[in-house]
């Protein structure tokens, strides 16, 4: 078998001791011999990149976040658990089988950094993993293991851009999930009031702005489980499986038609194809992979380049992205312009209407992607898709609207006779396709949000969609109060 367990258990850690039985602590005392500075050598040395998405390097980001520290506030460790992309459930399963694990590593990136609190930051739909995480925390603290820091659990809302970085800070700080115009590392708005601005009215500071703001280091969840063990047994050891440019292993899941789904942890670096063998068993019977998507933040991967290695380089190489190594398998009887409509409505309806291409050139991607679904489009419409495909993305001042234009891009590029096809008769009305985070799993099999199709361009789901954005929506000036 291919897999490997490094952060992801095989079976549920019960408690603390039973986590101490198998080396929960060394991190924390070799982190407490080595000091602030040397946490970050060593992190820098072990090439650990964020496994959130971006990849960005860990080490350079805690140094960052240390150079930054303010002088009047203490710093705070975030643990990004709003796990939210659609084909995602590796943060959930490693939260649900060793917590543990995750909060030491979030204890070593407060040392590092000199911050007073640990958050972690998940839905509040994630009753289980918020449950284990609590638990988790209690026997820390009665332990005395915390160190004077403090150990909390947020739940914030379903919207998919709680899980972007700066978003998921706006949340923490009592403000609707809305991208902030700031470097990352600085958290709060808190002269503005608490819960009294929005960053869709405010210009955050801009890097080498003076601010008192204090930092906040924000980490994924898989990411800060990888600490633990770097400390412990030292960057070589976690460099001695994986990819030069992508050290050590990545969680990942497999769904959409394939024999089964399921979540595995795997050298950086295997085959794609390997991933979907062993996850996923390979293609339904009868059937071909025609195509994967990795979440709904990177282009389609055609069948032909499934021997790409999961590596954040090598995928970004031949035009894809691993990004949280959520991969949505499609097969030869799916039709890609249902799966792509779907994609577009996804990032349409949770565009927070900030910058307005993303959500009305969005929108409007939707729709007319779904006309070519229905067999009911015009050429016209087809030089509609991609003028909006150019446009969706202008001014951005987060990802989304880059995810839209990637998808839809990679569409028209890689599949371009798919759409003709549905204008001049050879394909026929295709059934929609739901793109919807992973809810659970049944068995081997993932669960779909199945009401995500209920959910309204402004963020509600009652009643009829008001025509506002949700920054239109929800967003609040200083002096409205």
């Amino acid at each position: 078998m291919l897999t490997r367990s490094r952060v992801l258990a095989p079976e549920p850690v019960p408690d603390l001791n039973a986590a101490a039985e198998a080396g929960w602590g060394d991190g924390l005392d070799a982190a407490v011999t080595l000091g602030p500075a040397g946490v970050i050598e060593e992190l820098e040395a072990s090439g650990l990149r964020g496994r959130g998405g971006a990849g960005f390097p860990t080490g350079r980001k805690w140094r960052t976040v240390a150079l930054n520290a303010s002088p009047a506030l203490p710093t705070a460790v975030v643990v990004n658990a709003a796990e939210g992309e659609p084909g995602s459930f590796k943060d959930r399963a490693i939260l649900r089988r060793n917590p543990y694990r995750v909060l030491e590593g979030a204890l070593i990136a407060a040392h590092a950094v000199g911050a007073d609190a640990v958050v972690v930051a998940l839905k509040a739909s994630f009753s289980e993993e918020a449950a284990r995480v609590r638990q988790a925390i209690e026997e820390i603290e009665r332990a005395r293991q915390a160190d004077g820091i403090g150990l909390t659990v947020f739940e914030g809302p379903n919207e998919y851009l709680y899980g972007e970085e700066t978003a998921l800070l706006e949340a923490i700080d009592g403000r609707e999930p809305f991208p902030r115009v700031a470097p990352p590392f600085r958290h709060g708005v808190d002269e503005l009031g608490d819960g009294e601005a929005s960053a869709a009215d405010v210009e955050m500071a801009a890097p080498g702005d003076a601010t008192a703001a204090p930092p906040a280091l924000v980490n994924n969840v898989e990411t800060i489980a990888n600490v633990p063990a770097i400390l412990a047994d030292g960057p070589d050891a976690f460099r001695s499986i994986g990819t030069s440019g992508t050290p050590g292993t990545v969680v990942c899941t497999v769904t959409g038609r394939t024999r089964r789904h399921g979540v595995g942890e795997f050298p950086t670096g295997t085959p794609l194809r390997s991933v979907i063998e062993a996850l996923g068993d390979g293609a339904r019977p009868g059937r071909r992979i025609t195509a994967v998507l990795s979440g709904v933040a990177h282009p389609f991967l055609p069948a032909d380049l499934l021997e790409t290695p999961v590596d954040f380089d090598a995928l970004d190489a031949v035009g894809a992205g691993l990004g949280a190594a959520g991969f949505i398998v499609f097969d030869d009887a799916t039709d890609l312009v249902a799966v792509a409509q779907g994609v577009s409505r996804f990032l349409a309806i949770e565009s927070c209407g900030q910058c307005t291409p993303c959500k009305q050139d969005g929108l409007a991607l939707s729709d007319l992607l779904d006309r070519v679904r229905r067999s009911d489009a015009t050429d016209l419409d087809l030089v509609a898709i991609g003028d909006r495909a150019r446009t969706v993305a202008d001014g951005a001042r987060c990802f989304l609207a880059h995810q839209h234009q990637r998808v839809v891009g990679s569409l028209l590029e890689l599949f371009p006779g798919l759409l003709a096809a549905h204008l001049d008769g050879h394909v026929g009305a295709a059934e929609p396709e739901l793109i919807a985070p992973i809810v659970d799993f049944d068995g081997d099999r993932a669960v779909l949000d199945e009401t995500h199709p209920e959910k309204h361009a402004d963020w509600t789901t009652a009643g009829v969609d008001s025509g506002r954005s949700p920054a239109d929506r929800l967003g609040r000036t200083p002096d409205s109060g």
